[in-house]
């Protein structure tokens, strides 16, 4: 494979806004992966589709059409996010020798469940692979979950073996907090070896609160923006209190959560009570059950293995002021930093990391971390759709 490659990375997470593509030179593998991001775009999601996302990925019944639909017009709409990308940075698609695509899950359940007289677990995630090398003539990497759970894994978080690449340091222990719909984690030791990464999800990042914001504005804003909506309200203290006891916060590592834990059901449990609160309120007690459980969980299941010396905030949950404020009440001793402030745009971060997957996975490198995900073993992540640019890719020019 040559070297440096061109790879776009595709994401589009838990909070279903939409497409984040990255364009980034990546050069070497494993340990030695260096990176230079060209270019980013956030592409949204027109308003149907995420509205037929969010009925799928909340676990309405729906027609298995729909799904096939949603999985065929995703992989379109990446197509878009691809073009849009390199046309901004001024490459041709031609140039693009990978593209890594998380695609959209719209299902994940990591621990063992009781189905036809089995007990399974199971993850979906759509944006079929082979029409984007089709539509690109890219060779593409996608659906990288299952392979981690076919090993006893969870599933996720797999972003953990990024920031180990990324932002590992001799002398200081880190702790990476990223904030999309959900919050994870990943305690990076000083000095630490890629077997004592420790990575896991901590609960809800924004997504009650952008639901809670979607609902209560009549779908007008999809977010807080900047926090201004929860730093105008109070914190309702009996309704977090209640919140807080849900059982998967004291659940111990490795633990995933999604739309199954803290969507549209979890929201309702809010709403159910605290009919008479203001809305500010219900925004402010949201951020702050985001902003506890963080902090929670950092006490509880880091801090007593290891110092943290700066927790590292990237997604969108780091452009939540109030947020961003809420954790360092939470954490006073711990310097908290965002990706930005290391040279890794905050919002760009998950896409330049499914960029690094695929290129992991292209070089046959296990592309997971056992010790965030459960899994009994490293294994190579992924899907491969080779594109028309795979015998150039590979080097090869004998038909």
């Amino acid at each position: 494979m040559k070297n440096p490659c061109l790879v776009i990375g595709l994401m589009s997470g838990t909070s279903l806004d939409g497409v984040d593509a990255a364009l980034v030179d990546i050069a070497g593998s494993g340990t030695d992966t260096r990176i230079s991001l060209r270019h980013f775009v956030s592409v949204p999601f027109a308003k149907d589709v995420q509205g037929e996302l969010l009925r799928v990925a909340s676990q309405t019944p729906v027609p298995a059409g729909v799904i096939s639909h949603l999985n065929f017009l995703l992989a379109a709409l990446y197509t878009e996010a691809v073009q849009r990308v390199c046309e901004e940075a001024g490459v041709a698609s031609s140039e693009v020798d990978l593209i890594g695509s998380h695609g959209q899950t719209i299902f994940h359940q990591s621990e063992p469940a009781p189905f036809c007289g089995r007990m399974l677990a199971s993850t979906f995630q759509i944006g079929e692979g082979s029409l984007l090398a089709e539509n690109t003539g890219v060779t593409t990497v996608s659906d990288f979950r299952p392979r981690d759970m076919a090993a006893g894994g969870k599933g996720a978080p797999l972003i953990p073996y990024v920031d180990y690449l990324l932002f590992r340091d001799a002398q200081l222990s880190r702790l990476l907090l990223n904030v999309g719909g959900i919050a994870n984690i990943t305690s990076l030791p000083a000095g630490s070896a890629l077997e004592q990464v420790k990575a896991f999800d901590t609960g809800p990042g924004n997504m009650v609160i952008d639901a809670l914001v979607r609902r209560f504005t009549n779908e007008e804003q999809g977010y807080d923006t900047n926090g201004s909506l929860g730093a105008s309200g109070q914190a309702i203290v009996p309704l977090l209190e209640k919140l807080l006891a849900n059982p998967f916060f004291e659940a111990h590592p490795p633990k995933t959560a999604g739309r199954e834990q803290f969507g549209q059901a979890f929201v309702r449990q809010m709403l159910e009570h605290g009919q008479t609160a203001r809305f500010e309120d219900l925004v402010c007690t949201a951020t702050e059950l985001t902003a506890r459980s963080v902090a929670a969980a950092v006490t509880r299941f880091v801090l007593p293995e290891t110092t943290v010396h700066q927790m590292i905030v990237s997604g969108g949950g780091a452009r939540n002021a109030f947020l961003m404020q809420r954790l360092q009440l939470a954490l006073p001793k711990t310097e908290i930093l965002t990706s930005e402030d290391l040279g890794i745009p905050t919002a760009a971060k998950e896409a330049i990391g499914f960029a690094i997957l695929a290129n992991e996975t292209l070089h046959l490198h296990a592309g997971n971390v056992p010790g965030a995900t459960g899994a009994r073993r490293p294994v190579v992540l992924g899907k491969v759709a080779y594109g028309d640019n795979y015998r150039r890719l590979r080097g090869i020019t004998q038909p």
